[in-house]
């Protein structure tokens, strides 16, 4: 039976929505409340193309009438649970439901699905990588590449997605991966969310589900993940830095899986920080359960993907190495960067700020000790300022550029210098990988010939 279809906001999830929704043969209306955004022109084009009607800026009243008049809602991830579309949609008696439900449904593989505050997409490539290496098919989708809606008919033996809150929030009975993983959670998106625990309830979609035969890998480390995951109705299996029954971690100097078999040395980890054997662990005991084998395993834990703007290494100029770590969107993800240093003499310069989101950035006192200076961008500098005040000296800066001069005359030989900001972009740029370029950029402009591949990060 045709449906007719609302899909509320054109991004690449409203035209992936769009695109299956022509393919069943559905009624479909696009509605966008933001025309000016980058590359809206091409994406308005090509749901058009798709036979969709597209509806700009509606007015209240035009909202009631296009809910009322359909059948299925479908939201973007983006928009914020008060929205009158989710009211109307109740008033109205119409079924709402997200993209990533909508997937979950339709595939007819087994999904792996990550969610955490911090580490999804670092343990969505380290699974992902570790099954093709062991010969499955596997694809990654969600917030890392594709919408999961648009790879659904892919050929694959295992679908791997990275979930947000966001699009956790939109779920229904119908979302029930194979295997649920939950980094961590810590303050986020706290501007979006009523509260942490209405973040956190948000992240226990994940799992929540689930029946026999699933399989939730939950960080034992993390309070509040063990607070939310006693409720979890499936196995439980763990990972955290220390190894025990049930749990994958450290024992005796190798990283060993749950049932205590050692995958690899930890010497021969590339990268061994606290965060890099959390998210080793999360990776290996979801590959494991999906047909990955150890060898497989420790192949890409030999040589893990190296992620875009995710401590990324820039290069190094006259003894300072300069980070890319524009990733790091919240003070939890800014402190497991600096982890890894301050164990000798030598000191981060920080370049940090941006949009809060409605987080304290106070955490970040707790690594004073490993920084020597700060230098403050974005719009509401001030916040960094008074988050160090009587720790560590800062300075402000206007742009990437000046950035980067600042830390390079505050820098010793030896120091790194480290863009994560724990901060969102939007106040100077459209995401965080726009703001990681022109970090790069500012590098390059600065050290030019002088710069030096360096792939050791801390």
């Amino acid at each position: 039976m045709t449906r007719r279809v609302l899909v509320v906001g054109l991004r690449a999830t409203g035209v992936a929505l769009a695109e299956y929704f022509a393919r069943t043969g559905d009624i479909v209306t696009v509605v966008e409340e933001d025309p000016g955004q980058p590359g809206y022109n091409a994406r308005a084009e090509a749901v058009r193309s798709l036979g969709a009607v597209l509806v700009e800026l509606p007015g209240v009243d035009e909202w009631d009438n296009l809910v009322a008049t359909s059948d299925l809602v479908v939201p973007s991830p983006g928009v914020r649970p008060e929205h009158s579309v989710y009211s109307a949609a109740n008033r109205f008696g119409v079924e709402i439901r997200g993209e990533l439900d909508l997937a979950c449904e339709l595939a007819t593989v087994p999904v792996v699905a990550i969610t955490g505050t911090n580490g999804k997409t670092t343990v969505t490539s380290l699974v992902t990588s570790m099954l093709v290496a062991s010969g499955k098919r596997a694809v990654a989708a969600g917030n890392i590449g594709d919408p999961a809606i648009g790879v659904i008919d892919t050929a694959a033996d295992v679908l791997v997605l990275e979930v947000s809150s966001f699009q956790l929030h939109s779920t229904t009975s119908t979302f029930r991966p194979r295997v649920a993983v939950l980094c961590n959670i810590a303050d986020d998106h706290l501007d979006w969310h009523q509260s942490f625990d209405d973040y956190a309830e948000s992240k226990a979609r994940i799992f929540a589900n689930q029946r026999d035969g699933d399989v939730l890998v939950a960080n034992v480390d993390d309070s509040a993940v063990v607070r939310i995951s006693q409720t979890a109705p499936a196995r439980t299996l763990g990972f955290g830095r220390h190894a025990s029954p049930g749990v994958a971690g450290v024992s005796d100097g190798a990283l060993v899986s749950v049932d205590g078999t050692r995958l690899i040395e930890i010497a021969d980890l590339p990268r061994s920080a606290p965060h890099d054997i959390l998210n080793a662990g999360a990776a290996a005991t979801a590959a494991l359960e999906v047909g990955a084998t150890q060898d497989g395993v420790r192949s890409v834990l030999t040589k893990p993907p190296r992620l875009h703007h995710r401590m990324e290494s820039v290069g190094k100029a006259s003894g300072v190495a300069f980070v890319n770590d524009s990733k790091a969107t919240n003070p939890h993800a800014a402190l497991a960067a600096l982890e890894g240093y301050g164990i000798g003499p030598e000191r981060v310069v920080l370049i940090a700020g941006g949009v809060t989101k409605g987080i304290d950035l106070a955490p970040l006192r707790t690594a004073a000790d490993k920084i020597r200076a700060v230098v403050a961008i974005g719009d509401s500098p001030e916040e960094v300022e008074a988050t160090f005040s009587g720790l560590v000296s800062t300075v402000r800066a206007g742009s990437m550029s000046e950035a980067v001069a600042l830390a390079v005359d505050r820098a010793l030989p030896g120091d790194t210098v480290l863009l994560s900001p724990a901060c969102a972009s939007f106040d100077w740029y459209r995401n965080y990988e726009a703001r990681g370029d022109a970090f790069t950029d500012a590098v390059l402009a600065f050290a030019g010939s002088g710069l030096t591949n360096d792939e050791d990060i801390k």
